[in-house]
This record gives C-alpha cells, structure tokens and sequence, in this order.
C-alpha cells in the first residue's frame, strides 16, 4: 500500500467495542491510520501519545488518528484510558488489515509493523510512513503531508 493506491475497506470495533469503519471516518475528513505492534509497550506508547499531543493541530487540518494493532478490544480500551489517547483504537485480532494493508510482520510470532496511512477522500492513500525506530515521526510527517496537501 502506497501513495494513490485506494486503501481497502474494513470495519473492526474500536475500544469501546462499536464498529467503525474506514468510510465512516473518513465522513469527517482525512483518517491517518497508524499501525503499531503492541499497546502499552514502551515504543507504542510513546508513538500513540505523541498522536494525542498533536490532536489539536490534527483538528485544524480536518483529520483523525487512528490507531491499530491486533490487540483486543479490552486491551485498547485499557491503553485509550491510560493515556488519554482521545482517538478510536481498532483492534485486529487476526491481523487481516493489517495484512491488507501490508503492515503484517512474520517473524516468529505473528505481529504488525509500525506503518501509518495519510487517507483522504475514496479511500486514497495521500502518503505512507514507515519508520520502526522513530515514534514521532508518524505524526510529524503525517501533519507534514496534510499542511502540504492544504497549502498551509
């Protein structure tokens, strides 16, 4: 999955365990889906926080973080607590979107790799950001694309 590809559709509950999906939060403008392993480790945790630090600025340009990983709903639910996260966290119990999207790691132990999605309108994929290593780096280059993208 990269830029002008359309993204797949999917719905998967979020952590209060409502349904959401792709074409429903993209009804309220560009969804950045970000991809991560595991919710309450250390790297995930300061990734998902620095997308809630950035809400406000995430806000301006009409966007959403959406965090995913195959964590349970009950797990997400826990971390969204936690950390005051403030966005829907979608759990992919068996990795299927993240496989779709090819954030899907095989090494040993089935688990997601760090990837995030920029989405806009019919599901476009406006930009893809991989980075394993720096945990701000999804939100800053995400709100990068988006000030590009709205002459901001």
């Amino acid at each position: 999955m990269d830029t002008g590809d359309t993204a797949p559709a999917f719905t998967l509950h979020d952590e209060t365990g409502r349904p959401r999906s792709l074409d429903g939060l993209l009804e309220s403008g560009p969804v950045v889906l970000f991809f991560y392993p595991l919710a309450m480790s250390a790297g995930c945790t300061a990734e998902a926080c620095h997308f809630r630090d950035l809400a406000a600025e995430f806000q301006v340009l009409g966007a959403t973080p959406v965090g995913i990983s195959r964590d349970t709903v009950d797990r997400q639910a826990a971390f969204a607590a936690e950390h005051s996260l403030g966005y829907p966290l979608l759990s992919d119990p068996d990795g299927a979107v993240a496989e779709a999207f090819g954030a899907r790691r095989r090494l040993g132990i089935v688990s997601t790799k760090r990837k995030t999605f920029v989405i806009g309108e019919g599901r476009e994929v406006l930009g893809a950001i991989k980075s394993e290593l720096n945990m701000n780096a999804h939100a800053d280059k995400a709100l990068d694309l988006l000030r590009a993208r709205a002459g901001a």
